[in-house]
């Protein structure tokens, strides 16, 4: 990256810069080809990012005119705090940008919205096999022990 990496709000403008890194972020997950994420959901993620109502937010990292990465991140209301906690939904950075500061710079940018929100915490999780990324978690937050349960309804 030859110029300072700047983490920024995503505008509506970003749209065709932002969609290679979504796409890239689901098929890290396993959400591509027959397995995508159907459009609509792509269509409805993106405009929750523009409407006031919705606590859904997302940032961008940005180094030379290019997107190298996508923070989004939402704030809900929880039985044990006052304020709203954030959730980091989503991380993710282009190849090209790993191990050269994106990430974490796209988790305190969060952080720091987090900060002017009034939450006293922001939470995330990934999966098990995520050894890099969790290498960087290590470094920015403390493991919360919790294990995640689910089921498809």
């Amino acid at each position: 990256m030859s110029e300072m990496l700047t983490i920024r709000a995503v505008t509506r403008e970003d749209y065709q810069r932002w969609l290679p890194l979504w796409d890239g972020y689901n098929a890290f997950y396993g959400r591509s080809g027959a397995t995508a994420l159907a459009p609509e959901v792509t269509a409805i993620t993106w405009s929750r990012f523009f409407d006031a109502y919705e606590p859904v937010h997302a940032v961008v990292a940005e180094s030379d005119g290019e997107l190298l990465g996508l923070a989004h991140y939402l704030f809900h209301r929880t039985t044990t705090t006052i304020a709203p906690l954030c959730y980091l939904n989503d991380l993710f950075t282009a190849d090209a940008a790993r191990g050269k500061g994106a990430g974490r710079a796209l988790i305190e940018a969060v952080y720091d919205a987090a900060r002017r929100a009034g939450s006293p915490r922001v939470y995330w999780q990934t999966h098990e096999t995520n050894a890099v990324a969790q290498a960087l978690y290590d470094k920015v937050a403390e493991r919360s022990g919790f294990i995640v349960y689910r089921k498809a309804l």
